[in-house]
């Protein structure tokens, strides 16, 4: 497969055939890596046979293909930003940290998404060029956006940029470093409450730094 390769949208009608095989192959691809997942541990998962996989998706890399484009329709559609582009900055900004943070803790299909994402950037498949260009950096952009829009004019892309990763950081960390957050402070839920709670902060103090440094961009 070429790097070029595009990650194509699955058809919006999935069999139940097809759904239990995408949602068995994101969890195992997203615990042990597209390398070391096997067509067999998927179909048991699944409760499928091999001819199943080969029928609807080809081969193992078109299976993962399919999950990777499954992933990012499934949390748009059932974690769609609260807030309109024609809304406040303010509230765009707290609208896509609830977003986030919402897909990043989903348990189902969504919820691993950050962990096959950071496999993908680990153990780089031939479909990470496309995956970046066609999942990642709209996102990056939607969140530059908003943060530009509360840096103000006179912000450069260095400081849009690093404003962006900041708020990105935040969100993503809560994921990645779960285990060990979840040792260092068992008091601290995933209940949906939590969540909304961690997200009414991240929003509030990157909104509070941005807002400092926006005054400071200004003069």
């Amino acid at each position: 497969m070429p790097k070029s390769q595009t990650i194509h949208s699955i058809p919006e009608m999935l069999s139940e055939t097809e759904q239990r095989i995408l949602d068995a192959a994101g969890e195992v691809f997203a615990e042990l890596g597209y390398r070391a997942a096997t067509i067999r541990q998927i179909c048991e998962k699944a409760g499928v046979n091999v001819a199943a996989i080969n029928y609807h998706f080809g081969d193992k890399e078109g299976l993962y293909l399919a999950v990777l484009r499954s992933v990012p329709d499934a949390q748009a559609e059932k974690y769609p930003p609260a807030s309109r582009e024609s809304a406040a900055p303010d509230e765009r900004l707290r609208s896509y940290v609830h977003a986030l943070l919402q897909r990043v803790f989903d348990p189902g299909r969504p919820g691993w998404h950050i962990q096959l994402i950071a496999r993908e950037l680990a153990e780089p498949t031939r479909v990470l060029d496309a995956l970046l260009e066609q999942v990642a950096r709209p996102l990056h952009r939607e969140l530059a956006g908003i943060v530009r829009q509360i840096l103000g004019a006179n912000a450069t892309d260095e400081t849009v940029r690093l404003g962006t990763l900041s708020v990105l950081g935040q969100c993503v960390y809560y994921q990645q470093a779960r285990a060990v957050l979840n040792q260092l402070y068992p008091e601290l839920g995933h209940s949906p409450a939590d969540i909304a709670r961690i997200a009414d902060h991240i929003g509030e103090f990157s909104l509070a730094a941005l807002r400092a440094l926006a005054r400071k961009v200004q003069g």
